[in-house]
This record gives C-alpha cells, sequence and structure tokens, in this order.
C-alpha cells in the first residue's frame, strides 16, 4: 500500500486532520521557506502526532550538529535532507534519512546511486525554494533508473487528480504532497481528506 505524506504543516489543526484522515508521515520545515518552522512550534505540533505517524524534517544545508539537535528536540522520526549534502555528510546522521533530490532529466535520477540512505525523494526543481515548487517532473524517467522502488517517494505537483496516475506510473513507496492540498497557500483540510482518500481508493 503506498504511504502518504502531508508536508510543511504548520498549525494544530491541519496536523489533527492529517493524522486523522489516515497519513502515514507528516512533515516539518525547518529549511528557509514560507512553511518554514521554529523548534519550538514543530515540538507543539509534534505532540499531536501519534507514535505511528512519522515526523520527518526538512533541512537544507544544515550543520549535521544543528540536524542532530532539533532531531532529538522535537523529537523527529527521520530526516529529510533537501539540499546539496554530500554522501559523506548522509553517512554522518544518526537516524533514519531522505535525500531528497531534484530532477530535470535521467543522469539527476541516477545520483541517487552515491547515497546510502533509507529512501529517496524525487522531486521538481524549486523556484525560490528547495522543492515546495507545486511542479511535477517526468515520472517515466524513474522506471529507467534502477532505483529500488520500496525506496522511493515521489514529490513534486501532486493533488488528487494527478495522484492515482502518479503511483500507477511509478509504484513509489509513498507520495509527498505539500502545495496540491493548499488553497491560497494555506493548508486546506478538505484538500488533505480528498488527496488521502485519493491513494487509498485507488489501492482497492
Amino acid at each position: 500500500m503506498t504511504k502518504v505524506k502531508i508536508c510543511g504543516l504548520m498549525e494544530p489543526e491541519d496536523v489533527q486532520t492529517a493524522v486523522n484522515s489516515g497519513a502515514d508521515a507528516v512533515g516539518f520545515v525547518f529549511a528557509p521557506s514560507r512553511r518554514q518552522l521554529t523548534v519550538e512550534i514543530a515540538k507543539e505540533l509534534a505532540c499531536a502526532v501519534p507514535s505511528e505517524v512519522m515526523k520527518i524534517g526538512v533541512f537544507v544545508n544544515e550543520a549535521l550538529e544543528e540536524v542532530e539537535r532539533i532531531a532529538k528536540e522535537v523529537p523527529l522520526d527521520v530526516v529529510q535532507l533537501h539540499g546539496d549534502e554530500t554522501p559523506e555528510y548522509v553517512r554522518q546522521v544518526n537516524l533514519p534519512t531522505i535525500k531528497a533530490l531534484s530532477i530535470n532529466n535521467l543522469e539527476d535520477v541516477q545520483k541517487a546511486t552515491q547515497y546510502e540512505v533509507d529512501y529517496f525523494l524525487f522531486d521538481a526543481p524549486g523556484v525560490e525554494f528547495r522543492g515546495g515548487s507545486g511542479q511535477s517532473f517526468d515520472w517515466t524517467l524513474l522506471a529507467k533508473a534502477n532505483i529500488p522502488l520500496e525506496k522511493v517517494i515521489l514529490a513534486g505537483g501532486l493533488n488528487e487528480s494527478n495522484v492515482r496516475e502518479a503511483i500507477n506510473t511509478v509504484h513509489p513507496f509513498m507520495v509527498d504532497v505539500s502545495s496540491g492540498v493548499e488553497t491560497e497557500q494555506k493548508k486546506d483540510a478538505e484538500k488533505i481528506r480528498t488527496f488521502i482518500r485519493a491513494v487509498r481508493d485507488e489501492e482497492r
């Protein structure tokens, strides 16, 4: 069953909606972004997340010590690295790790083979910030690279209308959505529910 991550959560009611609707993971952004959180707010939000739902922290080119401090303080279950982190840097992270890669072409997908991580997140290139652009990329590129599907998290421009096609094309471990469940740059409870329902309906 494809898992669902709702990323960029900032308000308690949105966390509650995601959890109550069956999200498998929630994402808190600590990198520069309009969705960036302080550690204090993330700690408050994390209190409402049951243990079976993964709490994922998103970082971009952050000092390793700071990543580990925040991960311990919130606490986080998984660290998502969305910057130019090297394979050497990634190997030093003492938590389950996702390496995010921005995809323009097949060469970008194949960069994943350099990293020893638990999961790869394939996303469209960011515009102002890393990721979160609301744009998609050519999903068929993933089928041309030798990446284990059980490690693939698909992001970039997903919404209720295209997530079924995305799952059928890529067969990822998880789909990740942020702007696709927003209205006027705010999380939309109905869109969160509808997105998760679309994923679940696809697998019945």
